[in-house]
């Protein structure tokens, strides 16, 4: 019998750090930059934990060189940012006018980026719409506008950039403004059924639509790179989808077991079953009927087949426990709950400052495997993952850069990814831990961190490394193979 090899990654594997663009940039009414969708959903009372909005940010706008030096301290490779549209074409539409500064703000980054050794990563899209688009027509909502202005916008940016980024994905997280931002209505646009949160939205509708639409517009973008600009120039392109593993509330209950395929699907497979299968989840067709949309001829020949890599955002598991009786008009689930403890009382995993967020580094191990699985062993590349600190807001500078509890979590999730790769057969190549510097966490505010670099908002923006920063590049180390 041979000796099982050590868990290892190949030596070609990339790993650094994301970040997105209204979260970091600031500088949102400088040089030109119109208002996104964002901007506009903070000014909303209530909206965001603490009140607070990205006008400032990380003040990363006016910190290029420091956010690079930032980078190779701690060691990236890979530098995964998002594009804000409304910099770019300040009103967002196919006839309007592009914004020189805006636009040669990402080539100076991007420049910066390659002079000092950092692969780009580039997403045209991380939630922040042009304001301008959602009054115009709707936004995400309006399938012909929505499609013909997101391909326009892509076009403009690959005009300038494909001959030096390689790396680019369409859309972040489809889930979480379709969801997100047209069902529960905690991120912008805000619209929900929920008359208490929202006067306008259709929560058993919309969400469905706008996912659809982002599909198309994926589909349609990926078309236009394939062959407009990958023969001259290569590269690679595709979308990042969310979503965590799912354990039975009740092992020895076949409903529950059942649930938590069903919920990835509902999470994941909405989106990824049309680009590699060409149709929605059975699971899904079953519970919405028509009110899922119908996929054409056309638009199956668009969508499917339009990933070059699969793009994993994940960040932790949860229980899953089958519900009774018919589903709701506006549940987006599956008909099932969500919970973080399981029937005999054991929790997921630790608590952090995200009520959200408890990690299962096996679960990671167990996703990276289901999803190879089901979409016949693509390339994955994980496109976030990381941790917010419990309480990590209120210690003192010299405790708060000792975040142990975050090394830790980077260690078993990339050990495990370490696992996949070695005794599952999972071709995972690349890991962008979330995030580079603590940030704007959308409806959280600031009061919730996930930065490898503490970022002092009260005194300019400074930056202070956190042991984590430190940590990557030994972790790596130890799993990447030697070339």
């Amino acid at each position: 019998m041979g000796s099982v090899p050590p868990a290892h990654l190949p030596s070609d594997f990339l790993w650094g750090f994301g970040t997105a663009s209204y979260q970091i940039e600031g500088a949102v009414d400088e040089d030109g930059r119109g208002p996104s969708i964002w901007d506009t959903f903070c000014t909303k009372p209530g909206k965001i934990a603490d009140g607070s909005n990205g006008d400032v940010a990380c003040d990363s706008y006016h910190r290029i060189h420091e956010d690079i030096a930032l980078l190779k301290t701690c060691g990236a490779m890979v530098y995964r940012f998002s594009i804000s549209w409304s910099r770019v074409i300040p009103l967002g539409g196919r006839n309007d006018p592009v914004n020189e500064q805006g636009l040669q703000y990402y080539v100076k980054l991007v420049d910066g980026l390659l002079a000092a050794g950092v692969t780009p990563v580039v997403t045209l899209f991380h939630w922040d719409l042009p304001d301008e688009l959602d009054k115009r027509y709707g936004g995400l909502l309006n399938k012909e506008e929505f499609v013909a202005d997101y391909a326009n916008y892509g076009r403009v940016i690959f005009n300038v950039l494909s001959p030096k980024v390689k790396h680019w994905i369409t859309f972040n997280e489809p889930w979480c403004s379709s969801v997100l931002g047209y069902n529960v209505g905690q991120f912008a646009p805000g619209r929900t059924s929920d008359r208490s949160k929202n006067p306008e939205g259709d929560g058993a509708t919309e969400p469905w639509i706008v996912g659809h639409n982002l599909l198309i517009a994926h589909g349609t973008v990926v078309k236009i790179f394939r062959e407009e600009y990958k023969p001259v120039h290569g590269g690679e392109i595709g979308i990042t989808l969310n979503g965590d593993w799912a354990e039975p509330w009740d092992p020895k209950n076949p409903a529950d077991v059942e649930a938590c395929d069903r919920k990835i699907e509902f999470a994941i497979s909405w989106f990824a079953d049309p680009i590699y299968f060409g149709h929605y989840p059975e699971s899904m067709v079953k519970q919405l009927g028509d009110r899922l949309p119908k996929w054409t001829d056309k638009e199956v020949a668009l969508v499917k087949g339009s990933n070059d890599f699969y793009g994993m955002n994940h960040y932790c598991a949860n229980y899953i426990k089958a519900k009774t009786g018919e589903p709701e008009l506006t549940d987006v689930a599956g008909n099932l709950e969500i919970l973080l403890q399981n029937k005999a009382g054991e929790w997921i995993g630790p608590e952090t400052q995200s009520p959200w967020l408890r990690p299962s580094a096996i679960g990671f191990r167990k996703l990276l495997k289901w999803l190879s699985d089901r979409y016949d062993r693509p390339k994955i590349y994980v496109t976030e993952n990381g941790t917010s600190v419990k309480g990590e807001s209120d210690r003192p500078l010299d405790q708060l850069l000792k975040d142990d509890f975050r090394v830790k979590y980077f260690e078993d999730y990339i050990g495990a990814m370490a696992d996949s790769y070695t005794y599952d057969n999972v071709n995972v190549r690349a890991y962008l831990a979330w995030s580079l510097m603590d940030n704007f966490e959308w409806a959280e505010g600031y009061e919730t961190r996930f930065g490898v670099t503490f970022v002092d908002y009260e005194n300019g923006q400074k930056r202070y490394p956190k042991a984590s920063a430190t940590a990557m590049p030994n972790i790596f180390a130890k799993y990447i193979q030697k070339a």
